[in-house]
């Protein structure tokens, strides 16, 4: 009778133990699930903002921007300035230089 009982709490404790193993299991797939639904979500999301980067860095965009943003143009023969140095316009710019120097001591 003794032996019964034993084998009683052995069969009751090993069901308990396979309810709480089994609850554990399932808790840990639908944490698994939700976690592949989060990373699939995450991979779309990353895609869409792969393309929207792309479309805003094309080159008819940042022209754009550099137009209407900027007041940017571009660059013509008509409207582009030279600028040329000349050895007396150094000399000048340089005695212009030293008498300012000498003005502020």
């Amino acid at each position: 009778m003794r032996v019964n009982l034993v084998l009683l709490a052995a069969v009751v404790i090993s069901a308990l133990y396979l309810v709480g193993v089994q609850y554990e299991s399932r808790r840990l797939f639908t944490e698994l699930d939700k976690a592949r639904t989060d990373a699939r979500r995450l991979d779309t999301e990353f895609g869409r903002l792969q393309v929207a980067k792309r479309a805003q860095a094309t080159s008819a965009r940042v022209e754009q921007l550099a137009r209407e943003k900027l007041h940017m143009r571009q660059v013509t023969p008509a409207i582009t300035h030279y600028v040329t140095y000349s050895a007396q316009q150094q000399v000048g710019v340089a005695a212009g230089a030293a008498t300012a120097t000498k003005g502020a001591q």
